[in-house]
């Protein structure tokens, strides 16, 4: 599979310290990469460099051969390098239908023309059911986005994200506080997302990530500290170590860093 999203040597320094240090990256077209590590491993500062919304102290990104490094978050996302973020973010007062129209509208050059009559915005309601069928919320289409069950309005989010018709979609910690039937539906909708796409996700529940992604690469102060299948990092001593700390050094030749959960 070709490489469409790469890094070397990324850095990113914050008054002396090093947040991201040295990141060599290389994301595979049609796959869902994982980026996992402990608390303060450097993550969503490496999400926030990937979509330019901080510039990198050193190094390079190359978005579909392209060098992006200087070039702006707007731009990227023109692009179809398209993220979502850990804060939940939807217009409350709006129906699930129009959120996700108003984002198609963003796409196509139009979001301005919300206070037009729905007669006039008719022309984008085809592909927002399209979007709303894929989300699996063509059920909840009337309903106010504000009143959404938390897993409903994290899957909203996906489906505005999708709006913007990403070729990569970077996806910040999606499970983040959702109990286990939440966390079920949105792995079938991120699986049923990376259809056609590439996913590259911050996630913390390695149970997800062991199902989910192709390749994952691991973080640790900054750097990273493995990369590969999920068999492959969970067994690496290093990854051990930074998971379950010196304390375990005794016990860490029988760990692996989480067992997937398939029940």
């Amino acid at each position: 599979m070709p490489t469409i999203l790469e890094t070397q040597g990324l850095s990113r320094s914050f008054h002396g310290f090093h947040a991201v240090s040295n990141v060599n990256l290389s994301v595979q077209e049609g796959s869902i990469h994982a980026l996992i590590g402990p608390n303060g491993a450097g993550k969503t500062t490496c999400f926030n460099l990937l979509t330019r919304f901080i510039d990198a102290t050193a190094g390079r990104i190359q978005f579909q051969g392209q060098d992006i490094t200087r070039t702006p978050a707007d731009a990227v996302a023109r692009l179809g390098l398209v993220r979502s973020f850990q804060i939940s973010a939807v217009f409350g007062q709006l129906s699930v239908f129009e959120n996700v129209r108003l984002a198609v509208q963003r796409r196509r050059g139009h979001s301005m023309d919300w206070w037009r009559s729905d007669k006039a915005l008719a022309v984008y309601d085809e592909r927002t059911h399209e979007l709303l069928a894929e989300a699996s919320l063509s059920e909840w289409a009337r309903h106010l986005a504000g009143e959404l069950p938390y897993g409903r309005k994290r899957a909203l989010e996906l489906a505005t994200t999708l709006a913007l018709e990403p070729r990569v979609l970077l996806l910040d910690e999606p499970m983040a506080g959702m109990g286990a039937e939440d966390i079920a539906q949105a792995a079938a909708l991120i699986r049923q997302a990376a259809r056609g796409r590439t996913v590259l996700m911050v996630e913390h529940n390695l149970s997800v990530v062991a199902d989910l992604c192709d390749r994952i690469t691991v973080l640790a102060r900054g750097e990273v500290l493995a990369e590969g299948d999920y068999a492959t990092v969970s067994k690496d001593p290093r990854v051990v170590e930074a998971y379950l700390g010196h304390g375990h050094a005794g016990q860490r030749k029988h760990h692996t860093v989480a067992e997937p959960s398939h029940g």
